[in-house]
């Protein structure tokens, strides 16, 4: 059985890029139409300290360029994210990112006048033009970083190396979606099955059939050791990129320059990673050999981690049957909200199928002023319906934020961008606990409870301890070679899971699984958005609609509020560690009650 090419998948479970452009050639027009955009733009270069209004003109200006650019780099993205063994996805990839960094080079010099201000203009401009009222935390956010500014020259020529910088990343993708094949194998009944990223860690992963679990496993890692020392090289290059910035900045670490634009004290970073690191693992640990008893095995292998303890009680779920619970479930939060839900699921916005060259993993893309894109590979499980409620999170998020705020302040912070999205997979479960009185359906929610705290506290924030190590290493000179990276990895794995799982070297490679290393401190803020959300969750059902209408003014403030203060609107202090030990220990009981049941 082969996998299918992209011109062989059926429409209808593929997203609809004529929403952002009908045609290659009016992508063609667009991209021509924003280069000619830049020469007004750049007209105001000398000018932006001399007044309020030539200022606000320029911003304002630069802010309708931005949501232009992003619609062709958002669609070129698409292409490639469905089918990156394209040429022709490859080649638009590659010329939007040629214009990212040509407009970036050619409007740094915004930013270096805006740090150039005489003490106290900024201050002045603000009071003077009501205008730039919606700039106002943009400019303050930019003031910030000025001790760490360098030259006007210097960042124009950092800006023009913009597809440069992305290149690490860009080769992992290329590596991982366009060159790496894996062989077949076959399942317990004999039958052939074909191997991809996707449909390994979408299914095979989590298959209650030992034999082809075992046997997609052995596929995959031995594809992954052929390519380990490549992909080494490639995040080797991201973190020096990183390095070597943070260094020419002024920072104290990298550490220190990746949590800046994230608007995230040091205190707050590590509360998640070592809180979560320590005391979830007792929890885990339990879980692990539970499973272990279930599944009559001595030891649980690393490769049996996600298996389902009740797989019988999981028939096959369709993309319809999921999308009318997920509504059912989403309907707490009201029409505005669930329209949007409704609108996405019935109007082409979500890519369900595998294909070869298709991006592996979920995602929500939003393009301001469009609506969101969703990828996922449907696996016919209530895995994939819990995903899909995650992204249709975002979703809901992004929508709200760009429908309520400037194109400016629609984005919130990294460490809150969880948040939304996780919530809605604790309200399914709600939902589909709530709709019955039978023990064994609770068990079964439970357990896809636990695959979300799994995915966030434990997958996601193993690579962010990693991360945490990578870059200490880096600070220190320490060269990222394969064998570094897997050796690190399987450190954190066995400090997290001890004697209770048994782990291989494949294990170890996990490391060159997850895109989420070439973004920045992004891994650990999993764990923090689920936190929040833990908490939310539990609000909405103690007080219903109050704590809804308060979860939908969070939603809508967008970027107009650092994520502390975001989660601070929503009821939930993250600056202390708290929340996260509740979070912590409501794991824990879902685990007693596991015990309990099995």
């Amino acid at each position: 059985m082969k996998r299918l090419t992209r011109d062989q998948v059926a429409v209808e479970q593929t997203w609809n890029l004529d929403d952002l452009f009908e045609s290659q050639e009016k992508w063609e027009e667009e991209l021509g139409a924003i280069e000619e955009l830049l020469p007004a733009i750049v007209a105001y270069k000398g000018l932006l300290h001399t007044g309020a209004e030539e200022l606000l003109a320029c911003l304002e200006a630069e802010e309708a360029l931005g949501e232009r650019l992003i619609r062709v780099h958002t669609y070129a993205s698409l292409r490639l994210s469905e089918e990156g063994t394209n040429p022709n996805n490859q080649s638009r990839a590659a010329r939007v990112g040629d214009l990212v960094s040509k407009i970036n080079a050619a409007l740094s010099f915004i930013r270096a006048e805006i740090l150039d201000f005489p003490e106290g203009l900024l201050e002045v401009f603000l009071a003077e033009e009501s205008g730039l009222y919606p700039f106002r935390k943009k400019l303050l956010d930019l003031y910030a970083t000025k001790p760490h500014r360098l030259s006007p020259e210097t960042e124009s020529a950092l800006a023009s190396l913009g597809e440069i910088f992305a290149a690490p990343y860009t080769i992992y993708n290329r590596g991982k979606l366009s060159d790496m094949s894996f062989d077949s194998v076959e399942d317990a009944e004999g039958a052939t099955k074909p191997v991809s990223f996707a449909l390994f860690e979408s299914d095979y992963e989590m298959n209650s059939d030992r034999t082809l679990r075992h046997a997609a496993y052995d596929s995959f890692t031995r594809t992954l050791q052929s390519y380990q020392h490549t992909f080494a090289a490639a995040y080797a290059t991201e973190v020096k990129k990183q390095t070597v910035l943070s260094r020419l900045r002024g920072y104290e670490s990298v550490t220190h320059m990746l949590l800046e634009p994230q608007q995230v004290t040091l205190q707050m970073y590590h509360n998640i990673l070592d809180i979560i690191g320590t005391e979830l693992a007792p929890h885990m640990r339990r879980f692990a050999k539970l499973k272990a008893r279930v599944l009559g095995l001595e030891r649980l292998s690393f490769c049996d981690l996600k298996v389902p303890l009740d797989p019988d009680f999981s028939p096959p779920v369709t993309i319809e049957e999921a999308g009318k619970t997920i509504l059912a479930a989403l309907s707490v939060m009201g029409e505005e909200y669930t329209e949007i839900m409704e609108r996405a699921l019935k109007n082409r916005w979500i890519d369900y199928v595998d294909n070869v060259g298709k991006s592996t993993g979920a995602f929500c893309s939003s393009p301001y002023g469009i609506h969101s894109f969703i990828l996922i590979t449907w696996a016919e499980n209530m895995r994939s319906a819990f995903t899909l409620a995650h992204e249709l999170g975002h979703c809901g998020h992004f929508m709200l934020a760009s429908k309520n705020q400037r194109f400016a302040n629609h984005r919130s912070s990294l460490y809150f961008i969880k948040a939304p999205s996780t919530l809605n997979e604790l309200l399914l479960a709600q939902h589909i606990t709530e709709q019955s009185d039978d023990p064994r359906l609770k068990r079964w929610v439970i357990l896809q409870l636990m695959n979300t705290y799994y995915h966030n506290f434990v997958t996601h924030l193993l690579e962010g301890q990693l991360q945490r190590k990578v870059y200490e290493a880096a600070g220190e000179d320490i060269p990222l070679t394969a064998k570094n990276l897997s050796e690190w990895k399987g450190q954190v794995l066995a400090d997290f899971w001890g004697d209770a799982v048994e782990l291989d070297e494949g294990a170890k490679l996990t490391w060159m699984r997850q895109p989420h290393y070439y973004m920045g401190l992004y891994p650990y803020t999993y764990a923090a958005g689920l936190t929040a959300s833990t908490a939310v969750a539990a609000q909405i059902k103690q007080e219903g609609e109050v704590a809804v209408t308060r979860w939908l003014e969070v939603l809508k403030a967008g970027g107009t509020l650092s994520p502390l203060e975001l989660m601070k609107l929503a009821g939930v202090d993250m600056s202390q560690p708290e929340p996260i030990r509740l979070a912590v220990q409501y794991v824990g009981q879902l685990v007693d009650d596991l015990e309990n049941m099995f």
